[in-house]
């Protein structure tokens, strides 16, 4: 590759960096949280300003989830399959389904009966939640409801929950959590209330 074919890849890469966050809805500031590179750093690579390096490029890639060569200049569709790596937390597997840092992320839990107490907790955002297999037991404030698989839930975080399996099997589910507060509108029934009540 000659000089002037290496500027010109060098030039791309700035404008590629802000279409690729862009695309995904992720802030300066999110992306700088997932990746350590200061926000003046990152404004400055997609302007132009700051000349690309591998040691900026690695974990920008690594936060995106793409490969390093469609940063820097691969076909503007990268493969779109998740290769997802499972996660052991506690009593549960969680592999992440969301490719990028920010708004919505997806995940499949697979979550094992643990002894002790139900503690509730709070935080910012927006579940939901699809019951793949088992029974799920939703404690949601003063709320007890158990989901079946095929049904959902959904929740404003900031009230006091807890969920997991409803028996001594593990349950399996879909969760989509979104800070921003992404709402799907499918509800399920609480224990005991018959369908079209």
């Amino acid at each position: 590759m000659g000089d002037n074919a290496y500027e010109r890849v060098l030039a791309e890469v700035g404008p590629r960096l802000r279409r690729v966050r862009q695309e995904r809805g992720v802030t300066l500031a999110a992306l700088s949280a997932a990746t350590g590179i200061s926000v003046s750093t990152l404004s400055r690579l997609e302007s132009g300003g700051r000349k690309a390096t591998l040691e900026l490029l690695l974990p920008l890639a690594q936060a995106h989830q793409v490969p390093l060569d469609e940063l820097v200049g691969a076909p503007e569709v990268g493969d779109p399959r998740v290769r997802a790596v499972p996660q052991r937390r506690h009593h549960m597997t969680v592999v992440p389904l969301t490719r990028q840092p920010g708004a919505l992320q997806a995940f499949k839990l697979v979550m094992e009966p643990v002894e002790g107490p139900r503690e509730q907790r709070t935080h910012e955002g927006y579940e939901w939640m699809y019951v793949l297999s088992g029974r799920l037991r939703l404690l949601l404030a003063d709320r007890d409801v158990e989901l079946r698989a095929g049904e959902a839930a959904e929740f404003d975080t900031r009230l006091p929950h807890w969920f997991g399996p409803a028996g001594d099997e593990p349950v399996e589910l879909l969760s989509l959590f979104g800070r921003q507060g992404e709402r799907m509108h499918i509800r399920a029934r609480p224990r005991g209330q018959a369908a079209g009540a």
